[in-house]
């Protein structure tokens, strides 16, 4: 896990606000259909158990089966591992500087962007469906300045909420810094119509 107090190109006094991973209902999608994958051929095999038999003790059936079965298995477990790195390894960390969002892509790729503060233009919660209702979870879509710069927080616990953290942090932020964007558009002489 990455160490909070040492965050890269971390700036004096800026403090980690929000630590975010998605819902722990993703996770148990995930649970159960591991047990579901693993239990129904389970199940099947020992209630077919005396048609199956014959099948399993032919000398060349049986071991062609019983490898097939290990093969099922193990990718299914590798899967599932596969899931649960992904789904542990994905954070997002809102500091009082900046937003950074880390994506876990297999086991060796890791992809880590960050945005300023200073440069988020629109921040929208969206929560989906009776499910994600009912557990109070859902994505948070980060807008910024360039057109198609965009962060997702996807599942996570109480998006409004998050939102909410992020919009204040940002109000904050131009009321420490000066707010650079509207300075800028002040600046411009207008232009006169031809």
């Amino acid at each position: 896990m990455m160490n909070l107090k040492m965050l890269p190109n971390q700036q004096p006094d800026e403090n980690v606000v929000l630590f975010l991973r998605r819902h722990w209902f993703a996770w148990a999608k995930l649970i159960v259909s591991f047990t579901v994958m693993t239990m129904v051929p389970l199940v099947s095999a020992i209630i077919f158990w005396d048609k199956l038999s014959p099948w399993m003790s032919h000398p060349v059936v049986g071991p062609i089966l019983s490898m097939v079965a290990s093969i099922y298995l193990l990718g299914i477990w590798l899967v599932t591992f596969l899931e649960f790195t992904d789904y542990y390894l994905d954070v997002w960390i809102v500091t009082t500087e900046r937003v950074m969002n880390i994506e876990q892509n297999g086991l060796f790729k890791r992809t880590m962007s960050e945005m300023h503060l200073a440069n988020i233009q629109d921040v929208t919660s969206e929560v989906n469906g009776m499910i994600p209702t009912f557990f109070k979870y859902g994505q948070v879509h980060i807008q910024t300045s360039a057109e198609k710069l965009r962060f997702e927080f996807k599942n996570i616990a109480n998006p409004d909420q998050v939102k909410e953290t992020i919009i204040r942090l940002v109000d904050e932020d131009k009321k420490r810094h000066g707010d650079i964007g509207g300075a800028m558009k002040q600046a411009e002489p207008m232009k006169k119509p031809a």
